[in-house]
């Protein structure tokens, strides 16, 4: 039920924005809280009007049907928590244009703070035009960014019990982590399953080693010969239970994921094009253990969805396409061109200036997932025998390891958002080739150097 509108405020009294011009005369201002939604909207006579609405789904509805008795089209809300989520898909439905705002952009001088106030200075500032919306994807990939993010919460919380089990074993002694890589790869598990069956012979447990394993019978043998205490391997049991519990969901989650890929529809190419696409065999290309089981039907719906293989660029694997598609979207207008597009993703420097001079340049801190996606790309390629690899290396003799994982991260992000925006495929530059435009570029500011001191460069 919503409650009795506040007494009407001027709107010259409570902003003194005189002097400004009006953007936005339909504008509405929305201060969400968890039990409470204030909405304010421009009233008679230059004036404000709250009204207050609590946050079931029968008053988000009537929030859209009293803004559209005031002909509003256009609303700004702070991104609360998650309890924007609801009244934004249903205002989103009703036709209204809305902005989701960040808090920094809302910040207020010192003063006496309610929720009605923020209600008005939201429509304020949105009334002015002093406000910019937040980045949000399509409404298909927003579905399956979700499923994306759950996947990546159910890893993080199967992690926890494979340390679990790692310790259990220390604790009896048994050093399979020491001669094994990986303690749930396949020898691992299997081995891991017989001692929770009861097997204790360190023989016939080193027999089920695979075959492509780097130590041999022996050697695992030893590892295998413990104490066998019963409350390690109680441990042992729960916490073997509790990762085939999340593996499990993990693979559900994956089952439903491929099931949303076919709900995103492109909007870049006719038919014709599409079914090539999916009837395409792509390259095959090395998954990482935590990747999705079937990488490369899932690599066929992203090419589908974007209209190329991001898969094809070094350091870019399935996991990450699948990051980075389902946080940027496959429309690139959202952002005027690549330098843009890298800030936003906290990949280019903040330079503070001051008299003309660049006094502080850093890159500051950010949770985008996009932009870590990008970072996991250049960490993958720091060895690798391609034009990215080298360009890291080249950098981290310069700068040092973090700043050329965040120099290379905006390279490779700034060849992925021109394959977006122009849908052109990755063309990969060879390493002589690279080397040779590296030089050509060297001596060409060595030639301007010289020139600008009166010196004319000649070859030795």
């Amino acid at each position: 039920m919503s409650k009795l509108s506040k007494p009407n405020t001027s709107l010259e009294e409570a902003r003194p924005f005189q002097g400004m011009s009006l953007v936005n005369q339909n504008a509405a201002g929305v201060d969400i809280g968890a039990h409470e939604i204030m909405v304010c909207v421009p009233g008679p006579d230059n004036t404000q009007l709250v009204r207050s609405f609590g946050n079931y789904t029968a008053d988000l509805y009537a929030i859209a049907k009293w803004l559209g008795e005031h002909q509003i089209q256009t609303v700004a809300m702070e991104s609360t928590g998650v309890y924007w989520i609801p009244l934004f898909e249903v205002l989103e439905i009703y036709g209204f244009h809305c902005l989701l705002i960040s808090s920094r952009s809302l910040r207020r001088v010192p003063g006496r703070k309610s929720d009605v106030v923020d209600a008005q200075w939201i429509q304020t500032l949105h009334t002015y035009g002093l406000l910019k919306g937040s980045f949000r994807p399509e409404a298909d990939l927003v579905a399956l960014r979700t499923l994306l993010r759950h996947r990546t919460r159910l890893l993080e919380h199967r992690a926890p019990h494979i340390l679990h089990m790692q310790k259990a074993l220390l604790q009896m002694n048994l050093q399979l982590s020491q001669v094994l890589t990986d303690v749930t790869g396949e020898t691992g598990l299997r081995i891991i399953r017989a001692i929770v069956q009861g097997e204790r012979d360190p023989y016939k447990l080193a027999v089920m080693r695979n075959y492509r394993c780097k130590k041999d019978e022996s050697e695992i043998t030893k590892a295998l010969t413990g104490t066998w205490r019963q409350e390690h391997l109680f441990v042992l049991a729960q916490s073997l239970d509790f990762y085939d519990f999340y593996t499990e969901k993990i693979a559900a989650c994956d089952a439903q994921i491929e099931q949303s890929y076919s709900a995103v529809r492109p909007n870049w190419k006719c038919n014709e094009e599409l079914a090539k696409i999916e009837a395409q065999v792509l390259e095959p290309k090395r998954f990482a253990k935590n990747a999705p089981k079937d990488g490369e039907k899932l690599r066929v719906h992203l090419k589908r969805i974007c209209g190329v293989d991001l898969v094809g660029v070094h350091g870019i694997s399935v996991s990450l396409a699948q990051t980075i598609i389902t946080e940027i979207g496959a429309d690139m207008s959202q952002f005027p061109n690549e330098k843009h597009f890298c800030s936003w993703l906290g990949l280019a420097p903040k330079n503070d200036i001051s008299g003309g001079k660049v006094l502080i340049s850093r890159t500051l801190k950010t949770r985008n997932r996009a932009g870590q996606a990008f970072r996991l790309a250049a960490v993958s390629v720091m060895r690798a025998d391609c034009a990215f690899g080298v360009f890291y290396r080249r950098m981290k003799s310069r700068l040092g390891p973090a700043q050329a994982t965040v120099a290379t991260a905006h390279l490779i992000a700034r060849v992925v958002y021109r394959m977006l925006k122009y849908q052109v495929e990755y063309e990969p530059l060879s390493v002589a080739e690279y080397e040779k435009r590296y030089h050509e570029q060297q001596i060409k500011y060595l030639e301007k150097r010289a020139a600008k001191f009166g010196f004319q460069l000649a070859p030795a």
